[in-house]
């Protein structure tokens, strides 16, 4: 293979995959991936143009499915026929009605007035988290906060959030590309919990249909155009589509600028004086260390990035994370800064049509969690080095534990 061909998989590539993109953007900017049979696309302007060339598909599973043999097409598609539902894998005009049918429930004035009861969330969070003395941020923190928002904003009970959890977990094996030991069982196990998780979600549908409120399923069930409402096929896969993304987003966002902050005590130490800096630290947050780290589409014509010919058929990664580390678009890219100067927009949550949905609900969350969190953890720090998952996708921690001033002993058992 040539010298540039590496593994996006790799242990180096897991823990840091910045240093090989910068060299793909210097040397092959538009690169042929043998292991991943596709166009590494690693350019903030070619992103950028990438997300809204209609040539480049989101409708990318289908195309997957007819071309693997009949018999792992058998094995996939009970998996990968629950997504290919979804709206972020379709493309115009069946995405624009979806879009739309979506939007109602996702307008800016529910979500900023979801922002009182995002705190009460969070304060319950730490008071269990103080009292525990755990230093397991994922787990008494980033997880279950946004499963808690999901759960109440799809109008399930609080209690059930682990269950959203898990079926998140499951999912992302599947949506992000696992890598390491479980990349072989993963279609397996994500098939249970999406089994499960659609049953779930028709109960929850009934039960809204006979008692409405102020939830969101209430919202999209309550569309005013009565000539085109979402079927109920379509509900249960936007409602899946809402805790899968909305969950592992936030948990990524919430983890990665703790991540980045503690590795910049002084930028940290900034936002607890002042909470007002917490918006430019979730941007910056999400340009230098975003959730996503790359969108596949497929290519339908014929067409040109970056003086390279890509042909119908192939697919091309959009590298997210490449993008928002271009130094002819950020100076000074791999260095964390909350003040950047009129900095450019960054593409964590991708750009045009297929703008991510809840871009918004996550950017709200982390606003209001990391003031409390800064302030209800004096000195935080990381207790040990951070473990990240091999996930072609997502940028996301394996494990994250904490420590700070102050924290209580766990008390021992028996």
């Amino acid at each position: 293979m040539a010298p540039l061909d590496r593994d996006l998989l790799d242990a180096e590539n897991t823990a840091d995959p910045y240093g090989y993109l910068s060299q793909l953007r210097v040397s092959d900017p538009v690169h042929w991936d043998p292991r991943q049979k596709a166009w590494l696309i690693t350019k903030y302007d070619d992103v950028v143009a990438g997300l809204s060339d209609p040539r480049l598909s989101s409708d990318r599973i289908k195309p997957l499915l007819e071309l693997v043999p009949e018999r792992r097409r058998a094995e996939l598609t009970p998996m990968l026929g629950v997504m290919s539902d979804w709206m972020v894998v379709s493309d115009a005009p069946a995405h624009t009605r979806l879009r739309s049918l979506a939007n109602g429930a996702f307008r800016a004035q529910r979500i900023v007035k979801m922002g009182e009861w995002i705190g009460e969330i969070v304060d319950n969070l730490l008071d269990e988290f103080l009292a525990s003395g755990s230093t397991d941020f994922v787990n008494g923190l980033a997880y279950p906060m946004p499963a808690t928002v999901i759960a109440k904003m799809l109008g399930a009970p609080e209690a059930d959030k682990d269950l959203f959890q898990r079926w998140s977990d499951e999912l992302a094996l599947v949506a992000f590309g696992a890598g390491g030991e479980a990349r072989n069982d993963r279609h397996t196990r994500a098939l249970s919990g999406v089994a499960e998780m659609q049953a779930y979600l028709h109960d929850l549908i009934d039960k809204v249909e006979r008692e409405p409120g102020e939830d969101m399923v209430s919202a999209l069930i309550a569309n005013p155009a009565p000539d085109d409402r979402l079927s109920r096929d379509e509900l249960v896969a936007l409602c899946s589509l809402i805790l899968f993304a909305g969950h592992e987003t936030t948990t990524n966002l919430l983890c990665n600028a703790t991540v980045a902050l503690t590795a910049n005590p002084e930028q940290l130490q900034a936002v607890r004086n002042d909470p007002s800096l917490v918006n430019g630290a979730v941007e910056e947050v999400l340009r230098y260390e975003g959730p996503i780290k790359l969108i596949v589409r497929w290519v339908t014509e014929d067409l040109e990035i970056g003086g390279v010919r890509i042909p119908a058929g192939d697919r091309a990664y959009l590298l997210l994370n490449s993008a928002n580390r271009d130094e002819g678009t950020f100076p000074d890219a791999d260095r964390f800064d909350i003040t950047r100067a009129d900095p450019a927009p960054h593409v964590a949550f991708g750009r045009g049509a297929h703008a991510c949905l809840g871009a918004q609900l996550a950017r709200i969350e982390a606003r209001i969690a990391l003031p409390k969190i800064l302030q209800a953890l004096p000195g935080l720090r990381l207790a040990d080095p951070v473990a990240w998952k091999p996930s072609l996708s997502s940028r996301a921690v394996d494990r994250l534990h904490v420590d700070y001033d102050g924290r209580a002993t766990p008390a021992k058992v028996g």
